[in-house]
């Protein structure tokens, strides 16, 4: 069984859509797609991804399955019901007087880095900000889509391996987001979402590629073989986008 997670071009988050970067990215991408051997499709309902997918698609001929679980993880947390949370969200803006709602995996190293549950694989769940938040919930339900799928094509999950009901060789190719990437990475390497989230930056349009590995017949676990491979837009002279990205140096261009 072979996985790819691919993100969508340099997005335009405003308007749910691709930049003209985002197009040229997508575009790039679409003339590997036959290479890539891309398989069963599915997509974010979220229209960066759909456009994404759309180039790929329209080269191959094929139609993408949208999946509404694949939109990127939406969790978040109320600053104004756990002000204390500030901390790890230091950046939190007000209107009208109110903390607006926060994405739980955008936290500051400040805040994880002294408060070692929410890196651990296990104890992540109980954390200050999974008790604040839908997290556990959201991260239950997607993971449960994503596996009932994997369990289709003969892959269902036993603790923290899989058991091989049925040999596969099929690809199956998501297009969708760097969090939900993170999310499915997470669950199959039984690691916490918020190493993930704080370790990777998948850059637009960048190929994550996982395999199956068998050592014991009827028992399978996910390998790694490529992560956030953007070797289409170094081929095709397209800058890779720094969107998923801080800055280098404090005092250097980029987000803070």
């Amino acid at each position: 069984m072979r996985l790819l997670f691919i993100r969508h071009g340099d997005p335009d988050y405003v308007h749910d859509t691709l930049t003209e970067k985002g197009h040229r990215e997508a575009a790039l991408l679409a003339e590997r797609a036959e290479a890539l051997q891309m398989g069963e499709c599915f997509v974010s309902p979220l229209g960066r991804a759909q456009a994404t997918a759309g180039y790929s698609m329209k080269k191959l001929g094929r139609t993408a399955k949208t999946q509404g679980w694949l939109q990127e993880f939406p969790a978040s947390t109320d600053l104004n019901e756990a002000p204390h949370l500030l901390e790890a969200f230091p950046t939190t803006r007000m209107e009208d007087g109110k903390y607006v709602p926060r994405i739980v995996w955008d936290i500051a190293p400040a805040y994880w880095s002294v408060h070692s549950e929410c890196m651990d694989p296990a104890r992540w769940r109980d954390c200050d900000i999974c008790r604040n938040s839908d997290t556990v919930e959201i991260y239950d339900h997607v993971t449960g889509e994503f596996d009932r799928l994997l369990a289709e094509h003969g892959y269902v999950r036993d603790g923290m391996c899989y058991r091989v009901e049925k040999e596969s060789t099929d690809t199956l190719t998501f297009f969708c987001h760097f969090g939900i990437t993170c999310v499915f990475l997470a669950h199959l390497w039984n690691t916490s979402p918020f190493l993930l989230w704080h370790s990777l930056a998948l850059a637009p349009t960048s190929v994550t590629e996982v395999v199956t590995e068998e050592r014991k017949q009827g028992l399978a676990c996910f390998r790694g073989l490529k992560i956030g491979d953007v070797s289409h837009l170094v081929l095709g002279g397209e800058p890779v986008s720094t969107a998923a990205r801080f800055c280098e140096t404090f005092s250097g261009e980029g987000i803070h």
